[in-house]
């Protein structure tokens, strides 16, 4: 039966990417700040404080509004700074678009399809006709890299990736994922990643204790049942969002996680950028007094390749049951196989591994296994022997059930690092 032509429910979309109804929650607060961008688009999607926000107090409302501010206008800020393209992912339903091309910039807006295909008339609705041109949006799945690239594929010049509560939904595979494709992506054009997620529960944490005074944890136990209860994602600790109880700690591993995928951060904190607010009216001097002070202990996170990404020829590698991608970044060589690894295959691996490492310095590989259908004995020691000449030996990763269970098999689950 070919399913390709049968009509979608909006339902259904948002039933199968919960996090999408978030959108919706954080542009409501948004509006909430007198926004008036935020209040017209909201109008246009007939949300109310009821269908968004459902029993919040408006002292939760006004701490959550002010946090939420405080994000989107610094974001803002640094990516408007940047001098790059703008690319929001995800966009959801904030006004940014009509903000960006309110002054002349380029701007692209990346999201679940179920958001793009609500957002993108109501949004572009609001945008000068005349300026409508500097916008686009697309659908995306940011776990996809292809999905990434061919919408990004045809623009010119260095990007700017921003996200913004994106990372706490994600499985550290997942975000293993993301930083590969956003790495992939500027080794390409050029530009930067900024995000606020890495230290977003420190940001609420210090903000709330600020703005709700004592009661503070009261507020953080209804606002985490609240996302969940919105999202139907569990909320879990991550490896790249940090937990306030051992900050540093959880900040340096964060920064070993990154560098895993061949990228490196830079701080920046918020009290340095964020410029004035509109629900600080709404604050006491107390109170407006204590946030500031909170501002300048947490950061939003500028991350960029740790080197220029170097693609490497794979083209007499390939037969016609197996293929491969490769690039090498700061001594780490990634490999994306397609296929069989078996007999045939191997000894075409081998030679191209050995032929890359007398030309290149290579202390890791990486062994990207999504693609790959089977891997024999012979694809397996070649696959050690990479293990004894890396200093940090091979990492597996993305494997289906098939390689799996042939790694089990032999023993070689022990022996070689590998990721779910």
């Amino acid at each position: 039966m070919d399913s390709s032509n049968l009509p979608i429910d909006q339902t259904l979309l948002e039933r199968i990417n919960p996090v999408f109804n978030t959108a919706k929650m954080t542009l409501f607060q948004l509006a909430y700040t007198d926004d008036k961008d935020a209040i017209a688009i909201a109008g246009k999607l007939g949300l109310t404080l009821e269908n968004t926000q459902g029993d919040m107090s408006p002292p939760e409302m006004l701490n959550n509004a002010t946090i939420l501010e405080t994000r989107f206008r610094t974001m803002g800020v640094l990516a408007e700074q940047s001098g790059f393209t703008e690319v929001d992912l995800p966009c959801g339903y904030t006004p940014r678009a009509i903000e960006f091309a309110r002054k002349g910039k380029r701007f692209i807006g990346l999201d679940l399809p179920a958001a793009i295909a609500e957002a993108k008339p109501v949004i572009t609705s609001l945008i000068d006709p005349e300026k409508r041109e500097l916008v686009s949006f697309e659908g995306v799945d940011a776990t996809n890299y292809e999905s990434m690239k061919a919408v990004l594929d045809n623009i010119a010049g260095p990007l700017c990736i921003t996200t913004e509560g994106l990372l706490m939904y994600f499985t550290d595979s997942e975000t293993s994922q993301l930083c590969d494709n956003i790495r992939r992506i500027l080794a390409q054009h050029g530009g930067c990643w900024i995000t606020s997620d890495p230290e977003t529960t420190i940001q609420f944490v210090l903000s709330s204790q600020a703005i709700y005074g004592e009661n503070f944890m009261e507020l953080m136990l209804k606002a985490k049942t609240r996302v969940q209860d919105l999202s139907d994602v569990p909320v879990k600790s991550r490896t790249l969002v940090v937990n306030p109880k051992d900050a540093q700690e959880n900040i340096r591993n964060a920064m070993v996680f990154l560098a895993k995928h061949g990228l490196k951060a830079e701080r920046m904190v918020v009290g340095e950028y964020v410029p004035d607010l509109k629900s600080l009216e709404k604050l006491s001097a107390a109170q407006i007094k204590m946030l500031r002070e909170a501002m300048m202990k947490f950061a939003y996170w500028k991350i960029t390749p740790l080197a220029p990404g170097k693609a490497l020829d794979t083209a007499d590698v390939a037969r016609d049951n197996f293929d491969l991608n490769a690039d090498l970044v700061d001594g780490k060589l990634t490999l994306s196989l397609r296929g069989r690894l078996d007999t045939l295959s191997a000894p075409n691996l081998l030679a191209f591994f050995e032929r890359t490492e007398k030309a290149n310095d290579i202390h890791e590989v990486i062994a990207d296994c999504r693609k790959l259908d089977y891997i024999s004995s012979a694809g397996l020691r070649v696959l050690l022997i990479m293990q004894k000449k890396c200093k940090k030996g091979v990492t597996i990763c993305y494997m289906n059930d098939t390689v799996k269970e042939i790694l089990e098999q032999t023993g070689f689950d022990s022996v070689l690092n590998v990721e779910n």
